[in-house]
């Protein structure tokens, strides 16, 4: 008898369960961990993100922005993230409570965003980013989301309207933003992972000043 198929869906389902269990069952859990109570914010972390960012996780993740950008803060012991300012401690499973999907990323053609939220608040200078990358950092290799805009060649004399971009962005043209665009910067405002937990505590500053002695110590 011929055991060949057999083997084959044997060999088949050794991939799929091991897939499943070392991998997207590990990913789905972390996106469903419990909130935690911080005692030094008196509140719960991670915060729930709005429904405007939550739609903008959404573009994020079509607009294949994880392809390119990671959201995990390595430690010290095993990188620079640190040391480049994007993030002052590692990320843990914490930090991904109630995200679904993670959006981890693997690759970086560009910078980590797991706090660019604090990073870069601006929404203007998101927005020009979006529209054009080398606007706001002329050696960006980014693409441009030109597509996530409105554009239209402006008459003699017109002004743009007040919700469009600034005059420089095109010359001659108004340029606004489409909700996909307003929505992403959103979710992108929204990524800040720098409170302080148990597992993954902040650094604590270091100084040169002595401790002074206790007034009642005695000598």
């Amino acid at each position: 008898m011929n055991q060949v198929p057999l083997v084959f869906l044997g060999l088949v389902a050794a991939v799929a369960g091991s897939f499943y269990g070392a991998i997207f069952l590990p990913h789905h859990a972390v996106g469903r961990a419990e909130l935690e109570y911080v005692d030094d914010t008196g509140a719960y972390y991670p915060a729930p993100r709005n429904g405007l960012a939550q739609q903008g996780a959404e573009v994020y993740r079509a607009q294949g922005c994880v392809e390119c950008h990671t959201q995990q803060v390595r430690p010290k012991t095993l990188g620079s993230d640190v040391a480049r300012g994007w993030g002052r401690r590692r990320t843990i499973a914490q930090d991904y409570a109630q995200d679904n999907p993670v959006q981890l990323g693997s690759l970086r053609l560009g910078p980590d965003l797991t706090n660019v939220g604090k990073r870069q608040p601006s929404s203007l200078s998101n927005l020009r980013h979006l529209y054009n990358p080398r606007l706001v950092v002329k050696e960006s290799y980014m693409p441009r989301y030109e597509y996530l805009f409105f554009k239209r060649k402006l008459e003699a004399n017109e002004k743009p309207s007040l919700n469009a971009l600034p005059a420089d962005t095109e010359a001659g043209y108004e340029v606004t933003p489409k909700p996909q665009a307003l929505a992403l910067v959103a979710y992108l405002q929204s990524l800040s992972a720098d409170v302080p937990l148990f597992s993954a505590p902040l650094p604590v500053a270091v100084t040169n000043q002595v401790k002074a002695p206790s007034l009642t110590q005695k000598p």
